[in-house]
């Protein structure tokens, strides 16, 4: 079981100094991988409804978000061995020549440890400053993807396609990992799943409720994989689930004011969450705390990594 972390590049605590103090304490207790998100906006009135929030309300850590490629590369810089990946960057609010060469100059300052995790947005507002239509998000995310791996494998690339077209031409650096950068796709639709089977590595997923719910995406996303490319066996694709755990001491039993939600109460009750996750077939956890210092996130999560061996 891969165990990463969220670096604090979004919210209060996104400084140099926790940035890399976590980075390398990480590395320095051999965890797998530390990762990032993107968010364009924090809209006063947004037009989509956050789906974390059962008011839809966003979360006011989107305010301040660093660039996830740009934290990505200063913190290679500073560790050795670490993987290092996004989730997500929305691939539809770039332009794919840009973003592809934007990787794989990353994957080679760091020496090939790169993840690319890519998603399609969910927010109308981050689209519209992007000036992309809402529609037909699934068709140009596939072309969008065909297109990156073109860039980064072909000698000479050349792509025409209904939305993203590249005249014949030599696109360099290429990357190091080969035959190219390993990529995960977010989200929870069939359509995702069966994009996932056709084009990509692994699915970032997200334990944000009720472990049945997740257990059934990954029953769904290795149903609909085997079904959108049967020459694939599905247990190649790498499960990773991002968790945010709410750590409180008190036994769910003695706090008769609600009942435990997925992944909180106390550490031995999120555990037993873990331990749930890992038997559904997940492959790497990714802990999100956002709110802690470097040196509490990491014992957390070594207390909590000892439930996933």
């Amino acid at each position: 079981m891969k165990i990463g972390i969220v670096l604090p590049h979004m919210g209060p605590h996104a400084t140099i100094e926790n940035i890399i103090n976590l980075a390398k304490m990480a590395e320095q207790e051999k965890f797998d991988s530390l990762w990032v998100g993107e968010r364009l906006l924090w809209p006063v009135n947004p037009q989509t409804p956050f789906p974390g929030n059962p008011d839809g309300s966003l979360p006011t850590i989107y305010q301040n978000v660093l660039d996830g490629l740009e934290t990505l590369t200063f913190v290679a810089a500073n560790t050795d061995r670490i993987a290092l990946g996004t989730s997500v960057i929305d691939m539809l609010f770039h332009n794919p020549v840009v973003l592809a060469r934007r990787f794989a100059t990353l994957d080679i300052l760091s020496g090939g440890r790169i993840i690319a995790g890519l998603g399609i947005g969910w927010l109308k507002d981050e689209y519209q400053v992007s000036n992309v239509p809402y529609e037909n998000k699934g068709a140009r995310a596939d072309e969008f993807i065909e297109a990156l791996k073109k860039i980064w494998t072909d000698d000479v690339v050349e792509f025409n396609g209904k939305y993203y077209n590249i005249p014949a031409s030599k696109i360099g650096p290429k990357p190091i990992q080969k035959p190219h950068i390993p990529v995960y796709l977010g989200g929870f639709s069939l359509n995702t799943y069966s994009r996932i089977a056709k084009y990509a590595n692994g699915w970032l997923g997200a334990a944000g409720g009720p472990l049945e719910h997740l257990a059934n995406s990954i029953k769904m996303l290795r149903d609909q994989a085997f079904k959108a490319n049967k020459s694939r066996n599905p247990d190649e694709l790498e499960i990773a689930i991002l968790v945010f755990p709410q750590i409180d001491e008190t036994p769910t039993k003695q706090n008769n004011t609600k009942e435990r939600a997925t992944l909180s109460g106390t550490i031995d009750e999120v555990g037993d969450d873990l331990r749930k996750i890992k038997e559904m077939g997940a492959d790497h956890v990714i802990f999100g705390f956002m709110s802690m210092d470097s040196e509490q996130v990491i014992d957390t999560i070594k207390q909590l990594s000892g439930f996933l061996i």
